[in-house]
């Protein structure tokens, strides 16, 4: 199988789509000159023109609406944000528009659009450029969200996103997009709402989402040498949730740990912690631990900055308190 890295997975995607479907474009800030701000797009410009992939000014309200109203006339668009930061500018777009157009619509206008871009905290960009954003989104009736945190999940993601009749977030990682995986020649869809068990385990059940998946993996590692079987489950994808697998996760290991890279309070994670402490109540033999984000803005200083986040550390220490190990 061939081994690929994520940027080169979403390219394979967005490509495949384009091929297969011609109302699908791809629209954004530097995504055709420039082949992309992180190179995810380049070389579609030359093969399918500059109709169909489309640099936009630094405007992200106008293009979001500019693909929003694309959508409702019956072509399939892929917004880039060059970072979820900048979202922010095109909230109300999203939010009022695109959310809510079909219910509105009493289902007479699908919206079938893919928002997509870098999510959460990468290095050196302060507090402006590290936000982990994915909580706002998943918080709307009529958005779907997903987050995947490999190669191969990302392209079978992103093609059933662009296939889609609903709004999608596509929650991306600029320091994931080097990052290398095993992808299949021959197409593949991913559904939404369904986790995956990247590694089974009996005594502690680690669930996580996007970026952090990978420090997970490597606490179970250092878990491992300690004694302790842990699984590791990655969400995939936010909206829609898959309970049942965190569910019967939970029955087996009956101890929970929830890592998430977004601040702790109404974070993605925090919900997920709460509808595992709510319907494993009489399952569990600790508390569920939450390792997040501290509650501050980014610092720029690089050591502060890494201190802040999730970690491998973070992760053991908080498997082995719901472990009754430590204190």
């Amino acid at each position: 199988m061939p081994v690929i890295t994520y940027r080169e997975a979403v390219r394979q995607a967005i490509d495949e789509e384009m091929a297969r479907d011609e109302r699908v474009f791809l629209i954004g800030e530097e995504v055709a000159q420039y082949n992309g701000a992180y190179k995810v797009s380049q070389g579609l410009l030359d093969k399918y023109g500059e109709k169909r992939v489309i640099d936009t000014p630094i405007t992200e309200e106008g293009f979001t609406g500019v693909g929003i109203g694309a959508a409702m006339v019956g072509l399939r668009p892929v917004v880039e944000w060059m970072t979820y930061n900048f979202s922010l500018m095109a909230f109300d777009q999203v939010i009022n528009n695109a959310a809510k157009m079909r219910y509105m619509s009493g289902g007479q206008i699908s919206l079938p659009i893919v928002f997509r871009g870098p999510n959460g905290p990468a290095e050196y960009l302060s507090a402006q450029h590290s936000q982990a954003l994915q909580s706002l989104f998943a918080h709307v009736p009529g958005l779907k969200v997903v987050a995947p945190a490999t190669p191969y999940d990302a392209k079978g993601l992103l093609k059933t996103a662009i296939r889609d009749d609903n709004p999608v977030l596509f929650l991306e990682a600029e320091l994931m997009y080097a990052w290398k995986g095993e992808v299949p020649d021959e197409e593949y869809l991913i559904p939404f709402g369904q986790a995956d068990i990247k590694r089974s385990g009996k005594d502690v059940t680690l669930i996580s989402f996007s970026k952090p998946v990978r420090i997970t993996g490597e606490a179970a590692d250092v878990l491992e040498k300690q004694g302790i079987d842990a699984e590791v489950i990655d969400l995939r994808s936010i909206r829609p949730l898959d309970e049942k697998t965190v569910y019967e996760s939970v029955r087996k290991t009956n101890r929970c740990v929830v890592i998430d890279e977004a601040w702790p309070f109404a974070s993605v994670g925090s919900h997920v912690a709460w509808l595992v402490s709510r319907n494993c109540f009489d399952l569990l033999d600790a508390p569920v631990e939450l390792v997040s984000s501290e509650d501050v803005p980014m610092p720029y200083n690089h050591t502060l900055e890494l201190a802040v986040q999730p970690s491998v550390d973070k992760i053991v220490a908080a498997a082995r308190k719901v472990l009754y190990l430590d204190k």
